[in-house]
């Protein structure tokens, strides 16, 4: 089904684009001969370049080998590729075909996913109405060009804008001031379901983040969690809560049943029928706290309770006062690596529709990181490896007012 989808969107785009490329070049998009006879026949007609020529299936095929950065220094070369690359049903298509391999997204870059789930235009409209320097056919639709430079990882930097001078100031200044070690509440189902501890790993691998010890200074009742260091510089302290204890988790594990948090309390449903959830009475003091929170998703595919899980992590959020500034890590977990064969053939799998981890996009829709008034970012982790992690510390850190090297 994914795969004849797929095919589908394809043949709209290059339907929509060989519309435009006839409307543009009325003559057929045939490159014409340098003779008085045919210069009279095409005066004030553009003549299309040897590659404005090619079948508009092979151009769209081209563009689909190219990297975002590539096909915007095309739209550069002309006024005619300019607008072939700004087909907002080009942009759609990449979108959906590139969002499930996107190993981040956060509050910034997030794409409007409700924008998908809508027809852009209808077939017979497509470009017919938009002339190749003119965009106001496209003002009243949805940049889809915008929506994906902004979520694509490989262009995330380079589109959002630059930080205001006075930002810059602040940041220089607060860097002259000795900065306590950031503390974060670390909790999620991907710290007990997952055959390969998060946990674990992060205590043993001093090549990824080297442990330095457990501080002095430690929270009433709940004790001082491990102390990590960021490119041997930066000391940061990670709080791990577990729902339950070691027996009943690895019991839950091996019979993959669900158990008791004891994180929380359930409160009862709203209006719509969610779980409301507060934290346990030794949790709280946790959340008022640390500086933020690391929420350990389990990434594996037919795994996680969307509604219960984003219920208990805007309980954590809003459990004290000032809480809409405290970043949130989602780590979007799965226990090891694929293995090569199914890397060989991830084009294929695909098109099946089979997944070996839930793609980060629809991790962030599913707990309801949209609607979160914090700061938030989604990063595709692997526990064995602790492939990503770094990345993630770096964004929490950042947020924590902490400078980093070369930021």
């Amino acid at each position: 089904m994914a795969g004849k989808t797929q095919q589908l969107h394809e043949s709209v785009v290059i339907r929509s684009l060989r519309r435009f490329r006839d409307r543009y070049f009325p003559n057929g998009g045939q490159v014409v001969k340098d003779d008085l006879t045919s210069a009279a026949d095409t005066v004030g007609e553009p003549q299309p370049g040897f590659m404005d020529s090619l079948p508009v299936d092979v151009q769209f095929l081209i563009m689909t080998f190219l990297s975002p950065e590539s096909i915007c220094s095309l739209g550069a070369t002309s006024r005619y590729w300019r607008a072939m690359v700004r087909d907002p049903l080009l942009w759609r298509y990449f979108l959906l075909r590139d969002m499930p391999n996107w190993s981040s997204i956060d509050h910034v870059s997030m794409p409007q996913l409700e924008l998908l789930d809508t027809p852009l235009i209808d077939e017979g409209e497509s470009l017919d109405d938009r002339e190749e320097w003119d965009v106001k056919g496209t003002e009243s639709k949805v940049d889809y060009m915008s929506e994906y430079l902004k979520g694509c990882p490989s262009c995330r930097q380079q589109w959002l804008p630059s930080r205001p001078a006075y930002e810059v100031v602040t940041s220089f200044l607060q860097s002259l001031v000795p900065a306590s070690e950031p503390r974060y509440a670390m909790f999620g189902p991907g710290m007990e379901q997952l055959d390969v501890s998060l946990v674990t790993r992060l205590m043993y691998a001093p090549d990824v983040l080297p442990v330095s010890g457990t501080p002095q200074r430690q929270i009433n009742g709940i004790g001082s969690g491990i102390s990590y260091i960021f490119n041997n510089q930066h000391k940061f302290n990670i709080l791990t809560l577990y729902s339950t204890n070691r027996a009943e988790r690895e019991k839950a594990r091996v019979q993959r049943q669900s158990i008791s948090n004891k994180l929380f309390t359930c409160e009862g449903t709203d209006d719509s029928g969610c779980p409301i959830y507060s934290p346990a009475p030794p949790v709280q003091p946790v959340c008022q706290a640390v500086d933020g929170f690391i929420y350990v998703a389990n990434a594996e595919p037919g795994r996680g309770d969307g509604e219960s899980e984003a219920a208990q992590i805007r309980a954590m959020l809003s459990s004290a006062e000032g809480s809409a500034t405290r970043p949130l890590l989602v780590l979007s977990c799965v226990s090891r690596e694929e293995s090569e064969e199914i890397q060989i053939t991830h084009l294929q799998t695909i098109t099946s529709g089979a997944r070996c981890r839930t793609p980060c996009v629809d991790i962030a829709k599913r707990l309801g990181l949209p609607q979160l008034a914090n700061p938030w970012m989604v990063q595709d982790t692997v526990a064995e490896s602790l492939s990503g992690l770094l990345d993630g510390v770096s964004w929490l850190l950042r947020c924590s007012r902490v400078k980093l090297s070369g930021s």
